[in-house]
């Protein structure tokens, strides 16, 4: 079957001549390349966030960075699902990361301190793996790969 279409026609994104032959492809409206962009920025900028947040408050890293990450999440949530996707990511893990710390507390306080032999080691596992998680999770967001962080439990 030959469905030529008229001259100047446009169906499906392509141009067509009146011939049925293809002339050129129409160009997308608005500029999807900052879109893009833009969506990969701020799926970085999630990552990025919970870790500077939780640098920067100390004990509280996993609190501070999961904050940080549901304020990037609430603010992408509408626009982009990619971003959005690495925002609840990145909540996950850093609140993962405060339970993992809250639940070595409890550890040594109910051991009398006895606990700290295991505790103490766990920490410094912990911290350089969540530091290089989360920066390879923000190259990989900014990249525009999809990234789940290992030894994160997905509450939100």
């Amino acid at each position: 079957m030959n469905d030529t279409l008229p001259n100047g026609t446009l169906q499906n994104g392509t141009l067509h001549n009146g011939t049925g032959d293809d002339v050129a492809q129409a160009a997308p409206s608005g500029n999807a390349s900052d879109s893009v962009a833009d969506n990969r920025g701020w799926a970085a900028s999630a990552h990025i966030a919970a870790l500077v947040a939780a640098l920067a408050t100390s004990w509280f890293a996993g609190v501070a960075g999961a904050v940080a990450a549901f304020v990037v999440w609430l603010i992408v949530r509408d626009r982009s699902t990619f971003a959005a996707a690495h925002a609840k990511e990145a909540l996950n893990f850093n609140f993962s990361m405060f339970l993992y710390a809250v639940a070595s507390i409890v550890l040594v306080v109910f051991t009398l301190g006895l606990g700290l032999l295991v505790a103490v080691p766990v920490w410094i596992v912990l911290a350089i793996a969540w530091l290089v998680f989360t920066i390879v999770a923000a190259v990989k967001a900014y990249d525009g790969v999809d990234y789940r962080y290992p030894l994160t439990i997905r509450l939100f």
